[in-house]
């Protein structure tokens, strides 16, 4: 095992030993012997059953026999989520074969971030994972399940599933992925005349022409982004079957992969002898093993919030330092957009999932003695699906890569390091994902303008007010102040910025998450200015460093200076009011700092270690 991965592993074991501990023991207090349900008096069971057929009461009465609850994202708005309608009908079927139950426990809220980039209902993007983890648990909470299935795909909906499962941690689960949409115009494409209508040189037809061939049809979005960076993370972390995680919507191959998870979920609930609940699979091995799958592949920096949320839930503290050390061990082996040309499907023709996991493994980057849903041990996972005379089998993955552009090996990787660093300084602390930074890129110093929203930074830009090396402060933009929206709209006139010469970069308590790109974007940055953080004191012309090779975050003006300064204040009203955004007023108030994972849910330190 790689010496620095291991250590990392075992100082987050000995920081957690208390909270874990009394999580494995409320665990362990909620397992009932004998299906759950056991538990209801009649006229309870009764209700859970009415609107079950004849064969269904008589199997749940029996009390013999499984009962798995479906908790699904679907909505037909969101591409990604789509082919979930008809999976409740596969699973119930395949449930069915095996002598068990499948009912559909309820459905939890999937917002698109693509859809609300730049618009007011952005900013319950991030608090919308709570929501999911508390509608999951909502669905979960009759007590009428022995094991459930995970119907998610994008950006806060994984894991908000996630944390919900953690939260009933005596059952097992088993998430069941989508697929990607087979792959559009190439990702350069895109960006090209995304910048183009940045800079008024096209028009809104040929933009939206242009957008309409990359999100074209059912399915996840190809590029790398938090979608697909949830899938991979999952995957590694043995919550998928083997190599489900990219094969397409609408195949014969994802039907029978849909089908499998649904019968291998029965077969881990404790009416049999192979109980597994998501407790023990979700240990701090596969935390560290998630995190090592995100920065080998340079994936989204959303994670270092949720992947922090969903290790608390499982009673695990991680933070940024984790991250940190762990992605100086692990190097950057994929190249998949924005980190490169390469889409998902790209990927997954270069070896995919069993590849990555193969060359990870065999380099001492992960652990392979861990659970998983498909059994012991993570070397299960470098074979891949295939059918065979239309029968699923599993069969050896590939031993290399077949494109050494989009994927290489861990001995030959195309960066030494995982693509992300963590940045402090007198600012506060933040991360920035350098593994999409072109050579000579990483570090800028140059004067700050700043800005209290993305619509002041688009109106300068377009004004021509930023020809000029300069580092863009965007704040007020924290989880606490507006909800943590993502800034993807400042990428295209910062990208322009940066072709046309200049040295620029970008400094936010907001997110940019897996479409950071080639401009280096100090995000996440905490205490939000809000909250009283430091970036509230910057002032226009302030000389920055950012840093992303050696973690530098500083304005370069003295503490005296510093503390003899105001903090700048922005009245928030606009953001809390129209479009929902009045009924989340109480999770703003309550919700925990970046690196602490954004959360509402679990925000004292009693709830952490009881």
């Amino acid at each position: 095992m790689n010496p620095v991965i291991q250590q990392v592993t075992d100082r987050i074991a000995a920081r957690s030993e208390k909270s874990r501990a009394l999580y494995l023991q409320r665990m362990e207090q909620a397992r009932a012997k004998g299906p759950h349900r056991g538990a209801l008096a009649c006229g309870n069971l009764a209700h859970g059953f009415a609107a079950c057929s004849a064969q269904e009461k008589a199997d749940l009465r029996s009390l013999t026999k499984a009962n798995i609850g479906i908790i699904s994202s679907y909505n037909d708005m969101l591409s990604a989520h789509q082919p979930y309608e008809t999976y409740p009908a596969i699973i119930k079927a395949a449930v069915a074969e095996v002598g068990s139950v499948a009912q559909f426990a309820g459905g939890v809220p999937a917002m698109c971030d693509g859809v609300t980039q730049g618009q007011p209902g952005m900013e319950l993007s991030l608090l919308s994972r709570d929501i999911i983890a508390m509608s999951a648990a909502v669905g979960l909470s009759h007590n009428m399940f022995d094991g459930a299935m995970m119907l998610g795909i994008c950006d806060k909906i994984v894991p908000g599933l996630l944390m919900a499962a953690l939260s009933f941690g005596h059952l097992p689960f088993v998430f069941v992925p989508a697929g990607p949409m087979p792959s559009g115009i190439p990702n350069k494409e895109k960006a090209r005349v995304r910048q183009l209508y940045a800079e008024g040189k096209v028009g809104h037809d040929e933009l939206l022409d242009s957008e309409s061939a990359s999100y074209h049809s059912p399915g996840t979005c190809t590029f790398y982004g938090t979608a697909n960076s949830n899938q991979l993370v999952v995957e590694v972390m043995g919550l998928h079957l083997p190599g489900s995680s990219f094969v397409n919507p609408g195949t014969a191959l994802r039907d029978e992969l849909t089908k499998a998870a649904a019968r291998q979920v029965t077969r881990l609930t404790d009416l049999g002898t192979d109980y597994l609940p998501i407790s023990k699979i979700v240990d701090v091995k596969a935390v560290v093993n998630g995190i090592v799958g995100l920065l080998a592949t340079g994936g989204s920096t959303n994670h270092t919030m949720h992947l922090i949320a969903v290790a608390r839930s499982a009673g695990f503290i991680v933070n940024w330092d984790d991250f940190a050390d762990l992605s100086h061990a692990t190097p950057l082996i994929t190249k998949i957009y924005p980190n490169g040309q390469a889409d998902i499907n790209h990927f997954q023709q270069a070896g995919g999932m069993a590849y990555l996991i193969r060359t990870l493994l065999d380099n001492g980057l992960l652990h392979e003695d861990v659970n998983t849903v498909a059994g012991p041990g993570l070397r299960r996972y470098t074979q891949t699906p295939v059918l065979q005379d239309g029968k699923l089998v599993w069969v050896d993955g590939p031993t290399e890569s077949s494109d050494l552009s989009v994927m290489t090996s861990a001995t030959k990787p195309f960066k030494e390091h995982g693509g992300l660093q963590v940045l402090s300084g007198n600012i506060g602390r933040g991360v920035i994902k350098t593994s999409a930074l072109r050579e000579g890129t990483e570090i800028v110093q140059a004067p700050a303008v700043v800005f209290s929203s993305q619509h002041e930074l688009d109106a300068a830009f377009k004004a021509g007010e930023l020809n000029k090396d300069c580092v863009v402060v965007v704040r007020f933009q924290g989880p606490r102040a507006c909800g943590m929206p993502e800034l993807h709209k400042l990428t295209p006139p910062l990208g322009v910025l940066q072709d046309r010469g200049y040295h620029v970069a970008l400094v936010t308590d907001g997110r940019m998450s897996g479409a950071s790109g080639k401009v280096p974007a100090a995000i996440h940055v905490t205490p939000e200015a809000v909250d009283g953080g430091m970036i509230a004191k910057i002032q226009t012309g302030d000389m920055m460093l950012v840093d992303g090779i050696n973690g530098v975050l500083k304005v370069l003006v003295s503490d005296e200076e510093l503390a003899k300064r105001e903090a700048a204040t922005r009245d928030m009203t606009d953001s809390h009011w129209g479009m929902g955004r009045e009924m989340f007023g109480g999770l703003r108030t309550v919700i925990t700092g970046a690196e602490q994972g954004a959360c509402s849910l679990f925000n004292t330190e009693e709830q952490y270690h009881g």
